[in-house]
């Protein structure tokens, strides 16, 4: 599938070196680290919370505040399941 992407021209040039070293095309390069990063979501386990959300946490003013950050991605996670299931 081709997609379109914007990402920081550093991170670019960065890339295009990495995958030069390794002897790989750009594609392959975006392709692994994608993969590596699918795999990783995978492993993480259910009750873990995302590490935005602990950053948010750590300044939310109340513990309800904090309550609300965690239904709030708990939808989100519910939705992210039922249009892209784990298999």
């Amino acid at each position: 599938m081709k997609i379109t992407i914007e990402i920081p021209d550093r991170t670019f040039q960065r890339a295009k070196t990495l995958a030069a070293a390794k002897g790989i095309t750009l594609k392959q390069l975006v392709t692994e680290a994608v993969e590596d990063k699918l795999r990783r979501g995978a492993e993480r386990p259910e009750m873990e919370e995302p590490t935005w959300m602990k950053l948010c946490g750590a300044f939310a003013k109340s513990d309800k505040m904090r309550r609300e950050t965690r239904r709030i991605q708990k939808v989100i996670d519910r939705e992210f399941e039922r249009i892209a299931p784990r298999n």
